[in-house]
């Protein structure tokens, strides 16, 4: 039977062992992101004299729509617990803008940028470089990242059964690192007690992660869980619709005055948030909708979600994290577990690290086969 596993854990792991490694350490190198692009550019994204009070929520919301370019609207503001932060003032378009503002002084201190080396190790990760939303063509990228990540699941589980052993004292020593015995044992002693030390860990994120990959794993794993997945697009679309027409009726003159009148009870409403979730990690305020975010263990994506009246500010419904509908809730669980992000820094200390032995192991991988290979052809020689 181990001869069998062994075959199969060989001849999976060689051809796609590269892509796996691209994966797992492009992968390494995302779950610090948010940290290190703070660090790099401390003067867009904090503040650098703490005031007394900051200035409103829809005045600075109302500076920042003065400014943009016809078509292009504020929708909402996200606040942080940290009065360190600046406000993130999220924009219309494109997907996923926002300029970050000074709350004290009213400074546009700049828009949201990715650094271009996390850009290109989301898209490594991802789709392997390739374009993330093809028209009229398959995404191969994403399609061989998916195909990699099952032949990983299938390597892992095979070399688990191929290593595991039969004694704990064998146990022990499977879990140790030689590096006493030349350099065959020690990359050896890699492979495998890398192997034992991060398979759940691998497992965890590997199996996540396909949810991003096709959509028929994504339906069977929310299944498995007694979930129907739903996409959401019919209403995204038809609010962006809806929002476009009025744009092109009113001008860009009464879009811009609009908003601004919207933005008026912004300010009561974080207000009123903010007293009644005095810890939330942020506070997102926005045309006639706001979130609370926890930011807390477990669901790190969990939000309270309200509505409210534009004209008074007055909360109209709310839906509580736990109350969220079953397919939010796993989507939420299914990144924290793949980030690692459930446990806080602990956890995702862990995942980085498993994460960068999920790199390394098909190249000790590479390493040990070829050394078997180039010692088999010497015997032959030999002989």
């Amino acid at each position: 039977m181990k001869h069998f596993f062994r075959k199969i854990h060989l001849w999976l792991s060689v051809p796609f062992g590269i892509i796996i490694t691209l994966v797992c350490f492009s992968g390494a190198m995302l779950v610090f992101e948010k940290e290190l692009t703070l660090l790099s550019a401390k003067d867009k994204y904090k503040v650098e004299n703490v005031g007394n009070v900051p200035l409103p929520v829809d005045a600075v919301a109302a500076k920042v729509a003065r400014t943009l370019p016809d078509g292009v609207r504020v929708t909402g503001v996200t606040v942080s617990d940290d009065p360190t932060e600046a406000y993130q003032v999220n924009l219309s378009k494109p997907r996923r803008a926002s300029v970050y503002v000074d709350q004290y002084t009213g400074e546009i201190k700049g828009r949201q940028e990715r650094p271009a080396f996390f850009a290109t190790m989301f898209k490594l990760h991802r789709w392997l470089l390739d374009d993330g939303r093809p028209e009229g063509r398959p995404a191969w990228g994403k399609i061989i990242v998916g195909v990699s990540t099952i032949m990983f699941i299938v390597a892992l589980v095979s070399g688990m059964v191929i290593w595991w052993p039969r004694t704990r004292r064998a146990l022990r020593n499977s879990l140790k690192l030689t590096v006493r015995k030349g350099g065959f044992q020690l990359w050896h002693s890699l492979h495998v007690a890398g192997g034992m030390y991060a398979i759940i860990l691998l497992l965890a994120m590997a199996l996540t992660g396909l949810t991003w990959s096709f959509s028929w794993y994504r339906s069977a794993f929310y299944a498995a869980f007694g979930v129907e997945t739903t996409t959401g697009r019919g209403g995204s679309n038809a609010h962006k619709s809806d929002d476009g027409g009025a744009r092109h009726r009113n001008g860009k003159q009464k879009q811009r005055g609009g908003d601004m009148a919207g933005h008026a009870v912004w300010q009561q409403v974080y207000n009123r948030l903010r007293a009644a979730n005095p810890h939330a990690g942020s506070i997102t305020v926005g045309d006639g909708t706001a979130s609370v975010s926890h930011g807390g263990l477990g669901n790190s994506r969990a939000a309270d979600r309200y509505t409210f009246d534009k004209r008074s500010g007055r909360i109209t419904s709310v839906v509580k994290s736990d109350d969220a509908p079953p397919a939010s809730k796993l989507r939420g669980w299914i990144y924290s577990v793949h980030v690692g992000s459930f446990g806080g820094l602990f956890t995702r200390i862990l995942w980085f690290l498993a994460a960068l032995l999920g790199a390394s192991l098909p190249l000790t991988g590479y390493y040990l086969w070829l050394r078997r290979l180039s010692r088999k052809h010497r015997r032959t020689a030999v002989a």
